[in-house]
């Protein structure tokens, strides 16, 4: 799928867990469903991190360029050492490592464990980054002609706002976790990889979440839904169906969420 739809898809997810945790007895403070759906809806862009002109890779100016092309080659170095015998040689890295559920849990647990140990300035890095990407992939229309300078002071706006929201008592900063603020913030980032790998999952390429399991032979089996479900990234079915239906169901949750809170 494209940006734009990964985003969506990201967001609704969010609401769909703030509507389950409502369901079981542990509602999301508003500050926390808020927070989390921009998390995810940035988070949801980040496995593309291994294409150079992915948004992701473009965002940040060159320092997400270099790093796209490291992930590019990291991504391809454990494809190649990994490979099942019948998974062909590659020399570029896209859809491998960063588009696996391994790779997700990873990252998410990176950034719990920062934001753990180095407090509010790992937290707000962490809620810039996001809040960044949360706005090249929700608001497209009017961020990509816009200067990444005003994007980039949006995000960090956005950071410090909710940042201060959360720090106030009952808003969310210890939600779930009562003793560790912030160990919650790593949850929308591993679902938004999650959920990208899902959506890349369902368009022609497949995607090879499941590695380091074998399947076929394969260990990075490009695994989706039966051939004929399948459909091209940016096709009508995302922009027409799919990408209205996400914005329903998570409003839909949203609304669920705060009403059950």
């Amino acid at each position: 799928m494209m940006g734009p739809a990964h985003s969506l898809s990201g967001a609704m997810a969010w609401l769909g867990v703030g509507l389950a945790t409502s369901w079981a007895g542990a509602p999301m403070p508003w500050a926390v469903l808020l927070t989390g759906t921009l998390i995810c809806a940035g988070a949801a862009l980040a496995p593309d991190l291994d294409h150079k002109s992915a948004t992701i890779s473009r965002a940040f100016g060159p320092p997400s360029r270099w790093l796209a092309a490291l992930i590019d080659k990291l991504s391809a170095a454990v494809y190649n050492a990994t490979r099942g015998r019948r998974d062909r040689r590659r020399s570029g890295g896209h859809r491998t490592l960063t588009h696996t559920w391994v790779w997700a849990v990873l990252i998410g647990v990176g950034f719990s464990a920062a934001a753990i140990f180095w407090g509010r300035w790992a937290v707000l890095i962490i809620l810039f980054i996001h809040m960044v990407l949360a706005v090249e992939g929700l608001l497209w229309r009017h961020a990509r002609p816009s200067s990444d300078v005003l994007v980039w002071m949006l995000g960090a706006a956005a950071a410090w706002i909710l940042a201060s929201i959360l720090d106030q008592p009952g808003n969310g900063s210890a939600w779930l976790f009562p003793d560790h603020p912030y160990l919650w913030i790593g949850l929308p980032i591993i679902l938004g990889s999650i959920v990208h790998t899902i959506g890349d999952s369902i368009t022609i390429s497949g995607c090879p979440m499941f590695w380091p399991l074998s399947i076929k032979g394969r260990r990075w089996y490009p695994a989706g839904t039966p051939a004929f479900m399948r459909f091209r990234a940016g096709s009508h079915v995302e922009n027409a169906v799919l990408m209205p239906t996400f914005m329903v169901v998570g409003g839909v949750c949203g609304a669920g969420a705060l009403y059950l809170a």
